[in-house]
């Protein structure tokens, strides 16, 4: 209860992870605005359009764990600043494309890139910090994260609207912070990782042996609601049901951004007085009622009301994912947990639209609402009781996951 639950602003560590985390929005939030004017100035089709989003995304699931290795064995620093500079790079070149192919190449390099500072950020955040002060810090980096998932579609539509190209000049930003990165980020003292195949079998069994599944579980089935529901068959409900134009339709999913960016910034304070693995069990809790609510919702302000307790759910679930992952391994693997977290991340948010979708055209979008409300609400159950076990059969105070 005496732990910090503040976050250190002063830091250049947490000055340059926030930094670089609010980068990460570039690649999705602020091009599918663009996805239109793309698809027109290329003269493809929606589905050829479409491939901007999953190449950046499905190189992310495969690149991830050999990142984390990389991470592990040559520090943290000599992964985050090439991954920036790839990033600006990849990002800003793309204004440069003469063809639709090329695109799609420079956005799976900049995907790859994405999972870099995806992994980096947050394994720097676990090395440096500990308790509650770690969740008050993944919390913010969260909450930056949602804040730039909320304001970067205005900002890509704005630009969008001058040529198909200007949204990826913003990508060039990476650049400058690279280079504050390579003098200002400190690299925290750890033995150095055992090589290949050792390597390789300790992380096995550092993953397998710490009760991690259910951490990566976690990981992947926010995903997939959020991405199925929120991103994937609201958008398409709203407008059927209540007539709501594209502008309104945002709106309404914004409310999911807003309450994600409050949970996540007062993570630190709810860790001084629960466990991660309660927050966790609330957090489903919230995705369970938000889902039911959204169901059975009348009117559109009901419906943003359960986006609304949903993304609640979210600020309280995933920065306790990253949380107790540090907690639970060691620095020697972390960064190789992380990376097999981000792969999970990934996987879901790319399986819960096409999964939500198919099921639709059976059992249609209110149905899929009150059944993943439900499912979330089961996983709340489960997680609740599984820290109850754990909790009794623990030596000590603290609770677990």
């Amino acid at each position: 209860m005496s732990e910090p639950a503040r976050v250190p602003w002063r830091s250049r560590t947490v000055q340059v992870v926030l930094a670089s985390t609010a980068l990460a929005p570039l690649g999705v939030p602020l091009v599918a605005p663009a996805l239109p004017v793309i698809r027109d100035a290329f003269g493809v089709t929606d589905a050829q359009a479409s491939l901007l989003v999953s190449a950046y995304f499905v190189v992310g699931i495969v690149v991830s764990p050999f990142i984390g290795i990389l991470a592990d064995r040559f520090g943290r620093r000599r992964v985050l600043v090439p991954s920036l500079l790839l990033f600006g790079l990849a990002g800003g070149a793309t204004v440069l494309a003469t063809d639709f192919t090329t695109v799609l190449v420079l956005r799976a390099i900049a995907g790859t890139a994405a999972a870099g500072i995806f992994v980096t950020t947050v394994t720097i955040v676990g090395d440096a910090f500990e308790g509650v002060q770690r969740n008050a810090v993944l919390g913010v980096n969260t909450a930056v994260l949602s804040a730039g998932a909320a304001i970067f579609p205005i900002v890509g539509g704005a630009l969008v609207a001058v040529s198909w190209e200007t949204p990826f000049l913003s990508y060039l930003l990476a650049l400058p912070l690279a280079g504050v990165a390579a003098v200002a980020l400190e690299e925290p003292e750890r033995a150095r990782s055992a090589r290949d195949v050792a390597y390789l079998r300790g992380a096995a069994r550092a993953v397998a042996t710490r009760g991690t599944a259910g951490l990566y579980t976690t990981s992947f089935l926010t995903e997939v609601l959020l991405f199925g529901t929120v991103f994937t068959a609201l958008p398409l409900l709203l407008p059927a049901e209540f007539g709501l134009g594209p502008l309104l339709v945002g709106l309404v999913l914004t409310a999911t951004e807003v309450t994600a960016i409050v949970a996540a910034a007062l993570n630190g304070r709810f860790a001084r007085r629960l466990s991660n693995g309660r927050l966790i069990a609330f957090g489903f809790a919230c995705y369970g009622v938000g889902l039911v609510v959204a169901w059975a919702a009348p009117t559109v302000l009901l419906v943003a009301v359960g986006v609304a307790v949903f993304g609640a759910g979210v600020g309280l679930t995933m920065p306790c994912v990253d949380a107790e992952m540090s907690e639970r391994v060691s620095g020697h693997y972390r960064a190789g947990a992380l990376s097999l977290r981000n792969s999970t991340t990934f996987l879901g948010r790319a399986v819960g639209p096409v999964l939500f979708a198919g099921l639709a055209v059976t059992t249609g979008y209110r149905s899929l609402l009150l059944a993943a409300g439900v499912v979330a609400g089961v996983a709340a159950l489960v997680a609740l009781l599984a820290t109850g076990r754990q909790v009794a059969s623990s030596p000590g105070p603290k609770e677990a996951v």
